[in-house]
């Protein structure tokens, strides 16, 4: 394919990020830069060494480079324990399976550890002629006895293709001057076999898709430089932009714009979520490994002929502001949008940020000027208030490099988050203001409930059934064994029944019900969202809302029925960093100890010391119990789970609705992060009053300013407020102007009428598609919400 005859144009901010890089391979024959030197190819194969080292130059006298080249260094001495390739049975003795691919990926891992280590000056492996022949016979052995054309793959497909070849790779570039050519020429023939198309993968061929592609790509670009193939480039530049299928599964394009909108869904859609496996929210799972990858395929690429040309890749750019910020709190990524790895013990401790924040650090030469500015601030300002994870600590050489570099420029960190964000394409929301972020998971009938595949995340059964994760300063709350040992069957913020379902029961489901979603005031923390709920496998359906009112989030539930078993309402379900953290009831303590529970009546106000206040203002019997869980990674993970038993303290409070309840319901106002003077104050004047609570509308209206929020579940009446149909409404008023954003969140509707009765207002401002006109009580407003897939539109009304 001609480089000139693509679809593309070229992105002057990618072409920027490799303004002053080394030469390119040989390019594509027959272009126009088929004269160019030869002998680029070790100039990008030393921009990947460079990328895995730190490259040339390093100050080993610099502490925290110092402290880095220790690290690399340790974690080589652990990876290389057992490595014998005289052994038959695998190269290490706790990887000898030939039934889980996995062992294959890993063993290769641990080569690449190892030579990273050989390859870093100041580590005591460093150029070490045994360990180097260590190494040589290791990819020997893997080569013989695993991995190429003459071996059967089994288990997952993603091993060979992708997990093992990039690993390979990677120790392939570092150790390139010993290979020697017989060697190196196996090595390239075996990835081949594995990975030939940056289009295609799975040993059926099929077209890869979001991460998948991504990675696949890689796998090809890295060996293509091997090579010295600037043909393969060329198609992995283009594959980028699925040039091949005209664009249907571009990782670049929004897959709700353009040509993208035809293909299998999976990637970035333009309100920042992120789907993989066809309807799982994954930003922080394939979605940050995508955002990985690309950056440094992006800086492979750079500034040579296959600069990545697609005028899409900008949309990066809104991949980081509304795709990764909004559901990053405080150096954790919100368990979810994780997927599986929730239950992988690897993948705690804010492994996930990092992995971003090193992302954005790679990308920031992409996009200079303005945006480059913004993620400097940006990434200043995630390193910085993350005090559980030393980012420079545990990130890679080379990012520590260019991190520093961020960190001592003069544009300074962004500030913490305050916004409501919505993200309408996977039914999530996050709600983040100066001492808190909460985060609320639904599901529909375009969203999966949950995944469980490869025996991974067996029990995340009601992780969309409306769970709240709740982050304050205890930031590592959801790490250190949170998700093996809570209770799976109480996470907070679910309607449930009581019982515990088999492993991995419903996975992959989804609802029956429409409604998930809501509307956002622009340029506020106010939010109004929603869900019906269906529970698998039985007949449990409930309504839920939550009000998002700055500080306050109203909670309401309404229609709870079920034909049988025990309906619940986890009000909440906290791993405790203090043990013996006060709870206070009506502004009495609770005992302290483990093994405390009871059955709390009228209960108007409920203190948790360490997370904030809960006001229930008609007094209510909530359920609590003290328990110290213990519990295994394995019973969630039966890949990649450890068998050693975990113990934590948690306190967990619900309400219980009865055994087959028929229109069961809940209203309290949860203020995360208050003292308990302030919730003993809010008790005695609540801040937010409810107004319905029925089957066809939840509202309410906060009594400082009048604000007034609804979810309408069918066509209904609150107060002065009716909508024709399903319907999320947020009415402010602020002096002489009304500002009303409403959405569908059913996103079936063509349009949404509302009345409110409201005299003498005419409009200042209004999205496209929307209208007003008065009527004899108000005025009537039309909005068009054809194809808006749920997203919020505004009106801004006057006093005349």
């Amino acid at each position: 394919m001609n480089r000139g005859t693509t679809r593309r144009t070229v992105l002057t901010g990618a072409a920027a990020l490799g303004a002053a890089a080394a030469l390119p391979l040989t390019p594509a024959t027959g272009t126009a830069h088929a004269a160019e030197p030869a002998d680029g190819a070790a100039a990008l194969r030393a921009r990947w060494h460079t990328l895995l080292t730190g490259g040339p130059g390093l100050d080993l006298t610099d502490s925290q480079i110092a402290a880095t080249v220790a690290r690399i260094g340790k974690a080589a001495t652990t990876s290389a324990k057992g490595l014998d390739p005289t052994r038959p049975e695998g190269l290490f003795p706790d990887l000898t399976s030939t039934t889980l691919s996995n062992h294959v990926t890993t063993s290769f891992k641990r080569l690449a550890t190892v030579a990273t280590a050989w390859a870093v000056p100041g580590t005591p492996q460093f150029g070490d002629p045994a360990l180097r022949d260590l190494l040589l016979g290791g990819i020997d052995w893997m080569l013989t006895n695993r991995y190429g054309p003459e071996h059967t793959r089994f288990d997952n497909d993603w091993d060979w293709e992708i997990g093992s070849a990039l690993a390979l790779n990677d120790a392939t570039v570092l150790l390139y001057e010993a290979l020697g050519t017989e060697r190196l020429t196996r090595i390239n023939t075996a990835v081949r076999h594995y990975t030939p198309d940056p289009n295609l993968w799975r040993a059926d061929r099929q077209i890869a898709t979001g991460a998948n592609r991504v990675w696949i790509s890689t796998v090809v670009a890295v060996n293509a430089v091997l090579r010295d193939s600037g043909d393969d480039l060329l198609r992995v530049r283009d594959a980028l932009s699925d040039v091949e299928g005209s664009g249907a599964n571009s990782v670049l394009a929004f897959n709700d714009t353009s040509a993208a909108a035809e293909g299998t869904g999976e990637g970035f859609y333009s309100d920042g979520s992120f789907l993989q496996h066809y309807k799982h929210p994954y930003n922080g799972g394939y979605g940050k490994e995508l955002l990985s990858n690309l950056s440094r395929l992006l800086n492979l690429l750079a500034g040579t002929a296959w600069t990545v040309t697609d005028p899409d890749l900008d949309n990066v750019r809104h991949w980081v502001d509304d795709g990764f910020d909004p559901l990053i709190a405080r150096g954790d990524v919100m368990a979810s949008v994780c997927g599986r790895e929730i239950a992988r013990p690897s993948k705690q401790g804010h492994v996930s940020a990092q992995t971003v924040i090193e992302a954005v650090v790679r990308l920031i030469p992409s996009f200079p000027g303005e945006t480059a500015d913004r993620f400097t601030a940006l990434v200043k300002q995630w390193i910085a208030e993350d005090t559980y994870r030393d980012f420079l600590a545990t990130t890679d050489l080379a990012t520590l490099v260019a991190a520093r570099q961020i960190i001592a420029s003069p544009v300074p960190a962004r500030g913490p988050l305050v916004a409501h964000k919505q993200h309408p394409r996977m039914d999530k929301a996050a709600h983040h203001r100066p001492s808190f972020a909460l985060g609320i998971s639904a599901y529909s009938t375009r969203i999966y409930n949950y995944e469980s595949i490869q025996n991974e995340n067996l029990h995340a059964w009601h992780l969309s059934d409306g769970m709240v994760l709740l982050y304050t300063d205890d930031l590592g709350h959801y790490s250190e064994d949170y998700w093996p040992t809570v209770d799976p069957t109480r996470l907070p913020g679910t309607t449930v029944l009581a019982g515990r379902p088999a492993d991995a029961a419903g996975q992959r489901t989804t609802s029956t019900a429409d409604w998930a979603g809501g509307a956002a005031l622009p340029g506020t923390t106010l939010g109004a969202y929603g869900m019906e709920l269906r529970a698998f496998g039985s007949s449990l359906h409930g309504l839920k809302s939550w009000f998002c009112l700055d500080d306050v989030i109203a909670c309401v539930g309404s229609g709870i029925t079920a034909d049988a078993g025990t309906a619940e309402t986890v009000v909440e379900n906290r791993k405790l960093r203090d043990p013996r953290a006060a709870l206070l009831v009506n502004g009495t303590a609770v005992p302290a100890d483990a093994g405390w529970s009871d059955r709390l009546d009228r209960v108007r106000w409920l203190h948790l010391a360490g997370t904030g206040g809960y006001i229930f203002p008609k007094p209510a019997q909530v359920n609590g119990v003290r328990e110290d869980r213990t519990a295994t990674w394995r019973e969630i993970n039966l890949k990649y789970g450890t068998d050693t038993p975990v113990t934590r303290p948690y306190l967990t409070l619900w309400q219980d609705h009865g055994t087959a309840p028929d229109g069961a319901g809940y209203f309290w106002l949860q203020a995360p992060a208050a003292s308990a003077e302030r919730t003993r104050l809010w008790s005695a004047a609540p801040p937010v009053k409810l107004v319905a609570d029925s089957t066809a509308v939840h509202a309410v209206r906060r009594c400082a300013d009048g604000l007034f929020a609804a979810n309408f579940w069918t066509a209904g009446t609150a107060q002065d407020l009716t909508s024709d149909g399903p319907a999320s409404v947020l009415v402010r008023p602020e002096g002489k102007t009304v500002t009303v954003s409403l959405s569908d969140p059913t996103q079936l509707r063509s349009a949404v009428v509302l009345d409110l009765d409201r005299r003498g207002l005419t409009v200042v401002s209004a999205d496209p598609g929307v209208s007003a006109a008065p009527t004899a009580r108000g005025v009537r407003i039309t909005a068009d919400t054809t194809e808006l897939h749920g997203a919020t539109l505004t009106l801004t009304l006057k006093r005349s």
